[in-house]
């Protein structure tokens, strides 16, 4: 693939070489909804962040998405113009996995394809392609909740680098970052990663390889119950809804969390850790189905289990 010279040098910094320190510059690979949040904060913690994606339109997609952010944190946050300036200055978009050189940390963030599956020997295809630009001691990470990263490191020569650090991104306040070490990975890149979660005011957690981690082991099996008692009748949607988020001092419901998480993800990571357990807590709720198929994925589609504006605002429950 080519670099595109003029397009990177207007969303990016100047060229200047100067010294840099250890995390001032990293690359996000995939900049979909994960991808995004990840971009913004590095972006806005101060360090540089280049992303490659597969085309122009996808590039600049990106870009208008995380300055849509930016500008609600001017809203309710007290974020400044200025602020937002500096942040999109330190974003550059590219096609070319050779812009990412330099950087001494990236991130795996590939987005779902149309049905929702993330195919993980394009996984590897882009572990390699990362070895190929990236110096030995560049750690490279994959976002992945039900991927296991021994698996993607096993083919690379310098197989120590490769970590997984899951963000909580359909909780973005939740400033918490699941840290799984490989077979491979190294005390140095876990001890690199503790020092990029403080620089980022995350706090690390330590998880063992497995598919799921912790994070979305808990959520699945909180929503299939959750649809259970919906389908049962016990109580409405909303009701359900408000006593997850009073009973348990949580920000969203479990089926508004679902929505803001993508319906789609959702079904298809359940789906990876039934195929890696065989436990049918983590079989997807007929319910999760019946919206993955008519297409009512969330807030991103507008729908889910709730009804939404264009900019994302819940409006009311769905009837599906």
């Amino acid at each position: 693939m080519a670099e595109i010279k003029e397009p990177i040098e207007d969303y990016g910094l100047s060229k200047k070489e100067r010294k840099k320190s250890l995390f001032s510059r990293i690359g996000v690979v995939g900049c979909g909804h994960d991808g995004r949040n990840i971009v913004s904060l590095t972006a806005l913690s101060g360090m540089e962040v280049v992303f490659i994606e597969v085309s122009l339109e996808k590039i600049n997609e990106a870009l208008r998405s995380i300055e849509d952010g930016l500008d609600t944190k001017i809203e309710n946050w007290g974020l400044t113009q200025g602020e937002k300036r500096s942040t999109m200055n330190r974003i550059t978009g590219s096609l070319d996995y050779s812009s990412l050189k330099g950087c001494d940390f990236v991130v795996e963030c590939i987005r779902y394809d149309a049905i929702g599956e993330r195919s993980l020997e394009l996984r590897k295809e882009v572990f390699k392609n990362l070895e190929m630009v990236l110096e030995p001691d560049a750690i490279i990470a994959t976002n992945g909740t039900t991927v296991i990263v021994s698996e993607l490191a096993s083919s690379l020569k310098y197989k120590e680098r490769c970590v997984t650090i899951h963000f909580p991104t359909a909780q973005p306040d939740a400033r918490m970052l699941e840290v799984v070490k490989g077979t491979y990975t190294s005390q140095d890149v876990l001890d690199k990663i503790v020092l990029f979660s403080n620089l980022i005011k995350y706090k690390p957690v330590n998880v063992q390889e497995s598919s799921g981690l912790v994070s979305f082991r808990l959520m699945a099996t909180m929503l299939n119950e959750a649809c259970q008692i919906l389908m049962e009748n016990v109580a409405s949607l909303e009701d359900i809804d408000r006593e997850f988020k009073v009973i348990f001092g949580q920000r969203f419901g479990v089926f508004h969390l679902a929505d803001i998480f993508g319906i789609e993800k959702v079904v298809r990571l359940m789906e990876d850790m039934f195929a890696e357990y065989g436990d049918k807590k983590y079989k997807a709720s007929p319910v999760l189905w019946r919206l993955y198929h008519s297409k009512q994925t969330g807030v991103s589609a507008g729908r889910g289990f709730y009804i939404y504006d264009e900019n994302g605002k819940k409006l009311r429950p769905n009837k599906f």
